[in-house]
């Protein structure tokens, strides 16, 4: 599915008025009345009761009027409450505005913070007469870019009050007000929805950092033609089950273990063997024909033993860490195979470090860098464009911070933004280098110019080596043939699913190791849908 920033959907409602001729309030009117079907598709008919709504400024308060005019119709109650005098309403939302004052609907304008309290017993007064089927926001849209204050900061948290205290469902019109449709983080505050209904094509910003003010998504057609989406070549996405279920290849009945790939992996030191074993496990339920690992000679009866599944080689150079001084090995090894996974569990030795800057400047098969690989990078970033093949980084926040100069709060203030780190020109040039940004709402970006963000995935995710097999995952599949993109966007989403799946049986608690036995079930899963 596709994703459009708020720019981008503001764009395509423009062409859709200005362009085709699409009158803005048919737009307006297919908007509220698609969120009050969804209102009453998951909690019950407005029959005969009331619903608070709380109006805004813009168009998105035009929308709110719009769901009032229709809660009447279909025999309900609406309530406005007006944060801005309703004659300074413009456009649409100004004629809605007026069709609703000839209809005698109650309403009360809010102009400071002091009159909340009456409101507030206004509407528990009114819930013993009419009980409140829901709260409505429609204060803002995604056009908000600045932190929220004063009375409507104030209002938010009424909502949300409300909302805690009376078990009241909270309906946010296109995005809980508050909430960076762009970046998924609150501006100030933000509503904290039940259900968001939001209109044309999803964003960012609802899947990022997990959702949760967002509640369940619903998205509205509202009368934007598919060929101004498809005109517009929008490069952002959403990994979802059928997306994801399209990419994955039929596996022939004749097949043989040579028919799947071969995987190198380097991982693995003195302490850190697990995320090597990890890593390997993952890449042999990613249904990779062969793997072998190649680890640091003092360790290898550890791996030896460990999984009999993987081959292993002992590197004579390394005794307990990777060092430069296998590099000929290495790169004799890498003769047969189909791609290379460094970093699970290396370690910061600068022979290590040597090592990974050789192979990533010099190897051309595709290789996905993790962990201590990155952070081994990160001490050097300007060879981050001196790739020798596709490459496919795979940090989480702080170690996104350290390949970027940045704080991890300021990566996490904008996902999106920190994962296209590398959208200069010279990056978009060479070779496709692919960054999987970690965490709720996982972002993927190309240095070529594609984004996803992920929908799948819980925090149960939140242990130790999870990320080990999100790399041995992405490389079984690298070694099947799948180009960068598809693997990334692959691995992602039933890394992500298989956690979902272990979650039916039990919310968290699961270990990486279990994690990495579903994925098989993930990919059936996915088959059956």
């Amino acid at each position: 599915m596709k994703l459009a920033t708020p720019e981008q959907m503001q764009s395509l409602d423009r062409a859709a008025m200005e362009e085709l001729g699409i009158p803005g309030l048919v737009l307006m009117e297919n908007a509220g009345r698609a969120t009050l079907d969804q209102m009453e598709a998951q909690f019950g008919p407005v029959l005969g009761k009331s619903v608070c709504l709380f109006i805004g400024p813009g168009n998105n308060g035009g929308d709110g009027l719009v769901i009032a005019r229709h809660v009447l119709q279909r025999g309900g109650v609406p309530l406005l409450v007006f944060l801005i005098e309703p004659e300074q309403l413009r456009g649409d939302a100004a004629v809605n505005a007026g069709i609703c004052a000839k209809l005698w609907l109650t309403h009360y304008i809010i102009r400071q913070e002091a009159e909340l309290p009456q409101l507030l017993d206004k509407i528990r007064q009114l819930h013993f007469t009419q009980p409140v089927h829901s709260l409505v926001d429609a204060l803002f849209g995604i056009g908000l870019s600045r932190k929220l204050e004063g009375c409507f900061a104030a209002v938010v948290r009424l909502i949300n009050e409300l909302a805690q205290q009376q078990h009241w469902p909270v309906v946010a019109v296109d995005i809980p007000s508050g909430l960076s449709a762009q970046t998924g983080m609150p501006l100030g505050c933000s509503v904290e929805a039940d259900l968001t209904v939001t209109y044309g094509l999803a964003k960012p910003g609802q899947y990022l950092h997990g959702g949760a003010a967002v509640g369940k998504l619903k998205v509205a057609d509202i009368g934007i033609p598919e060929q101004l989406v498809a005109a517009a070549k929008l490069p952002g996405q959403l990994l979802e089950q059928r997306g994801i279920a399209a990419l994955l290849r039929p596996r022939a009945k004749a097949a043989h273990k040579g028919s799947f790939g071969h995987l190198l992996i380097l991982a693995g030191s003195e302490g850190k063997t697990g995320a090597a074993l990890l890593a390997a496990k993952a890449a042999l339920r990613s249904g990779c024909g062969l793997v072998t690992l190649a680890v640091p000679k003092a360790l290898n009866p550890i791996f030896a033993t460990a999984l009999p599944e993987v081959m292993t080689v002992p590197l004579p150079g390394s005794d307990s860490y990777l060092s430069a001084a296998d590099y000929e090995q290495i790169t004799n090894l890498l003769a047969d195979k189909d791609a290379l996974v460094i970093g699970p569990g290396i370690g910061l030795a600068p022979e290590t470090g040597e090592l990974v800057l050789r192979l990533h400047r010099r190897v051309h098969l595709p290789i996905v860098l993790d962990a201590d690989a990155l952070n081994l990078l990160a001490q050097n970033t300007l060879s981050i464009a001196d790739a020798a093949g596709p490459r496919l980084l795979t940090p989480h926040p702080g170690e996104m911070a350290r390949l970027t100069g940045l704080r991890t709060t300021e990566i996490q203030a904008d996902r999106l933004k920190a994962a296209d780190w590398l959208a200069e020109a010279e990056i978009r040039d060479g070779h496709e280098i692919i960054t999987v940004l970690k965490g709720a709402g996982t972002v993927i970006c190309s240095s070529k110019g594609g984004w996803a963000v992920n929908s799948s995935g819980n925090n149960g995710l939140a242990v130790g080596g999870t990320g080990d097999v999100l790399a041995g995952f992405i490389g079984g599949l690298l070694a099947q043939g799948y180009i960068p993109w598809e693997a990334a966007a692959i691995g992602v989403f039933l890394h992500g699913l298989a956690a979902d799946l272990l979650a039916q049986k039990q919310q968290h608690g699961f270990t990486a190791g279990e994690l990495a036995a579903a994925l098989p079930w993930a990919i059936s899963t996915l088959q059956q849908k």
